[in-house]
């Protein structure tokens, strides 16, 4: 028998006469298993051994590109939870506001710090220990009827965070983004505490705006055209310095200065293999930093002790 003369089949479906090879792995392969490749075609398996080999591609700053703002969708969901939350039940917000220091009465009420303070009372806020306020206030905000916007104050946010958040973190990756918004958020807390300890201040603002500096970073970063960027973060200045009259200017800042300092740290990290230390130690000592800022402050304002 003439061997050119052969029937040859797939090697995945044996009943299917076929003539094409996988320019890989030179099996036989039907139409059905035929992927197409720059020259010629590959059957399914060398087409998933030569994905596992690809690179994974990257942000600029090392972050894993993706193409779906997953953390931004997830932080926004988590605001709204926590509001629905409050609602329910709006105690949830006094003890878990950012407070750095205040007095809860023997009434239940909640005062205004002083040091010593009556007895019956007790310390409250970072000055009791409650040190998770510096994050978890980041995460409320204010009920439909108080303050000055009300059920305003979450929608203006999530807004904010949508239209950032959807730009910002395919820049960043999820892990960098996640770890920016929250050392944001942790930033403004701690300007709050250094000048307003006695304050009770709530809202994802100041994660909010270090998110907006980190916008500006790195579309400079990219060289991307500046003047929508300009636009957008002249905006949020200008909404810092109107919110000062009417909302947590104090947090709103050191959000900005905690995301800017973050962004930069990522964006100008060198791209080597020191990229990623160099980005992880100027978090963590971005961490030490407030932490130490706290500890200061909380002491000062506690006669030298320091809350467990």
């Amino acid at each position: 028998m003439d061997p050119d003369s052969a029937v040859t089949t797939c090697y995945r479906h044996t009943e299917v006469e076929c003539h094409v090879r996988c320019i890989r792995c030179e099996r036989y392969i039907c139409p059905d298993c035929m992927r197409e490749a720059a020259v010629g075609h590959q059957c399914p398996e060398c087409v998933r051994e030569g994905a596992r080999s690809v690179r994974q591609a990257r942000t600029l700053v090392g972050g894993r590109v993706s193409a779906v703002p997953v953390v931004t969708y997830v932080l926004i969901v988590l605001n709204v939870l926590v509001y629905l939350a409050e609602l329910a039940r709006p105690e949830i917000v006094d003890r878990f506001a950012m407070v750095g220091a205040g007095l809860l009465g023997p009434d239940g009420e909640h005062y205004l710090w002083v040091d010593p303070y009556p007895g019956g009372f007790s310390p409250e806020g970072l000055a009791g220990g409650e040190w998770y306020r510096l994050l978890t206030g980041a995460f409320l905000h204010l009920p439909p009827t108080e303050g000055t916007f009300g059920i305003l104050h979450v929608v203006m946010n999530m807004v904010a965070l949508w239209n950032l958040g959807r730009l910002v973190e395919p820049m960043l990756g999820r892990v960098h983004y996640l770890a920016l918004y929250l050392l944001s958020a942790l930033g403004g807390s701690v300007l709050v505490l250094l000048i307003a300890p006695g304050d009770a201040v709530v809202g994802a603002s100041g994660a909010i705006f270090g998110v907006g500096a980190a916008y500006y970073v790195m579309a400079r970063r990219i060289g991307a055209d500046m003047g929508q960027v300009n636009r957008l973060v002249g905006g949020l200045l200008l909404w810092l310095v109107v919110s000062a009259l009417v909302t947590s200017w104090e947090g709103h800042l050191g959000g900005l200065l905690a995301g800017g300092a973050v962004a930069l740290a990522f964006a100008h990290a060198p791209r080597d293999g020191r990229r990623t230390v160099v980005q992880v130690g100027a978090c963590v000592a971005l961490v030490v930093v407030l932490g130490v800022a706290a500890v200061v402050k909380v002491s000062e304002l506690t006669g030298g002790g320091i809350p467990q």
